[in-house]
């Protein structure tokens, strides 16, 4: 295949087909710089058209919990008492400048992203 950018659908479908047929090419060969180029310009072409929004602060301590195993009672200490770890898990407060702190270390979730505003539950 003739390497060239990604620019419509029917490229990128045929850029998909062309990494599947050589996707386990060994690398340094021919065929092996071709996938690794061609999954660059794939990935380029994904982000650009089909973007992945972040979660928001609360989905994402979630997300970081379940792939720890953890429960909302391993979060005591760390973010209040067990009733403040519920309201916060539970969208009835906000997180502090404090918790975020504590969180970005403890679950190594980047700031910038437990930062973001998300909607509160109605009381």
């Amino acid at each position: 295949m003739k390497l060239k950018p990604i620019k419509t659908e029917n490229d990128y479908r045929n850029a998909l087909e062309r990494l599947e047929v050589i996707f386990d090419a060994q690398m340094d060969t021919k065929e092996g710089d071709e996938a690794e180029i061609l999954s660059l310009l794939i990935e380029n072409y994904e982000n650009e058209h089909y973007p992945i929004e972040a979660p928001d602060p609360i989905e994402a301590i979630k997300i970081r919990m379940e792939e720890l195993n953890m429960k909302q009672k391993d979060l005591v200490g760390i973010i209040g008492g067990k009733s403040r770890v519920s309201e916060i898990l539970n969208r009835k407060k906000r997180l502090t400048v404090e918790m975020i702190r504590e969180l970005e270390k403890l679950l190594q979730i980047s700031a910038s992203v437990l930062v973001n505003n998300y909607q509160l539950e109605p009381k």
